[in-house]
């Protein structure tokens, strides 16, 4: 079986995410969501949260081999092997990005060289989104109905009021 992970944060999840999420479920068996709690940030949402509405996208999206699972603790790598995925999904929106990616990459293959990373740039439609600026207009009442899925739109709206 041809498995992949994509990790991530998801702090909230966004249409961005949710593009490489369904390109990835075309190209493998099965893909698992990882989602992790970003240490070096402040989070809008709980574990918790963002599991329940990836979950809830994933469902309206009829994405039967997706899975959502928690990852809390631990290399991504041995996260992966763990489930026994054999590549690494990662989505990319410009050159900074890949710039990144691709430290993490060589700093992953030290850990698990058979580990692939397959690296998806973003639709040029949700290129521009980020979680970062989806916080950012959140916090400012901002209209998200185009940047996230739904259920984050209805779960933020309902946290801000």
């Amino acid at each position: 079986m041809n498995k992949a992970v994509y990790a991530g944060s998801f702090d909230p999840i966004t249409l961005g995410h949710l593009d490489i999420i369904k390109r990835s479920a075309k190209l493998y068996d099965k893909l698992i969501i990882a989602v992790a709690t970003n240490t070096s940030k402040n989070t809008f949402l709980t574990l918790n949260e963002k599991v329940r509405t990836i979950q809830e996208t994933i469902d309206d999206e009829g994405l039967s081999n997706v899975k959502v699972v928690k990852f809390t603790d631990g290399l991504i790598v041995d996260f992966a092997q763990e489930h026994s995925a054999n590549v690494l999904i990662r989505g990319l929106r410009s050159t900074k990005d890949f710039e990144y990616e691709i430290e993490i990459d060589s700093l992953n293959k030290t850990q698990a060289p058979n580990l692939e990373t397959v690296y998806l740039m973003a639709s040029k439609e949700v290129r521009p989104i980020s979680s970062t600026l989806v916080r950012e207009i959140a916090h400012f009442n901002g209209d998200l109905s185009t940047l996230v899925p739904r259920s984050v739109d209805d779960l933020i709206k309902s946290k801000l009021k």
